[in-house]
């Protein structure tokens, strides 16, 4: 009997990377998405057998800018913005935690975090995700370093957003590219051709 296909992912950072950077929006009528990201959809969105999962860190809970309720409202306006680029959600994971919260209840060191890759592990198991194939695209190398920690192959936007650019062997990306858009390109190249493109990041 032939080994069914090890199932791949692409992984997707919210704020900064699919959506532009509002901080602590939760408002629908404020998601706007960021430039090339309507393509990119579409191009993810024709992948075979490819979740599309958005993992992203939202300290606004722990902090007590908004309720942990307004992910749902949040899932369903991303839900909304794939379809109408013909692509599907799979899932979206948000951590809710950080250390120096003022809601006791979330004010922790957690795994699910990024640069922790407790959100990718996550969604592996439940969605039946071989994360050796799977991809995580981000626009911060807290994003880099979750995705090499999980195991995906990593690529950064690199639009501006990271300012800090404290590098470690694993914050730094495979690949490197401007525009969402490039990023889902270069995956649907390598998801045809079963083999890496040679763009790797220096």
């Amino acid at each position: 009997m032939t080994a069914a296909p090890a199932r791949s992912a692409v992984f997707l950072d919210k704020d900064g990377t699919l959506l532009d950077d509002v901080p602590f929006n939760v408002d629908p009528a404020r998601m706007r998405l960021a430039p090339g990201a309507a393509e990119a959809l579409s191009i993810l969105g024709a992948l075979d057998n490819t979740p599309l999962i958005v993992v992203s860190n939202q300290a606004g809970i722990a902090h007590g800018r908004f309720s942990e309720a307004a992910m749902q409202t949040v899932a369903h306006a991303l839900e909304e913005l794939f379809a109408a680029h013909g692509a599907r959600l799979t899932a979206y994971y948000y951590c809710p935690h950080h250390p120096e919260g003022t809601d006791r209840r979330y004010a922790r060191v957690c795994e699910c975090r990024k640069p922790l890759p407790g959100m990718l592990e996550r969604a592996a198991a439940e969605h039946g995700v071989d994360l050796r194939y799977a991809w995580m695209v981000g626009d911060i190398l807290d994003d880099v370093e979750a995705g090499r920690r999980a195991g995906c192959t990593t690529v950064l936007v690199h639009n501006g957003n990271e300012t800090e650019w404290q590098l470690t062997p694993l914050r730094r990306p495979h690949y490197s590219v401007t525009r969402l858009d490039h990023a889902a390109r270069l995956i649907s190249a390598w998801q045809r051709s079963g083999a890496a493109v040679e763009e790797r990041a220096g």
